[in-house]
């Protein structure tokens, strides 16, 4: 058995544009489905997105699943507060970075002065 892995993540801004996302997402992926994982994502897209929209604007955590033959994948939207501290990818530096200046008299060293 394998266990479930990230395989991507999106950051959305807004409920409608989560779920969006995740309609257009399943949109794509339909034509290349068998007949009854479409099914699924066609019950969703027309029943089971106004639901989940609804959740999303009272801030509980939804999935919308669909099942390919023996692979199932899982969209997880909630909401989450965060600061933008820090870029997702590590090679950049957050901005905040560039605009720390030292106090007159610190040592950049580690040393005590």
């Amino acid at each position: 058995m394998q266990w479930p892995a990230l395989r991507a993540s999106f950051d959305a801004y807004s409920a409608p544009q989560a779920d969006r996302w995740v309609a257009i997402a399943l949109r794509t992926i339909s034509p290349a489905l068998d007949p009854d994982a479409s099914d699924e994502v066609w019950a969703w897209l027309h029943d089971g997105r106004t639901q989940t929209r609804r959740a999303l604007l009272r801030l509980e955590p939804c999935t919308v699943s669909v099942t390919q033959a023996t692979t199932r994948i899982t969209w997880t939207i909630r909401a989450v507060i965060f600061l933008p501290l820090a870029h997702r990818q590590d090679a950049e530096l957050p901005a905040c970075a560039y605009a720390f200046k030292p106090h007159a008299g610190s040592s950049t060293s580690g040393a005590p002065n």
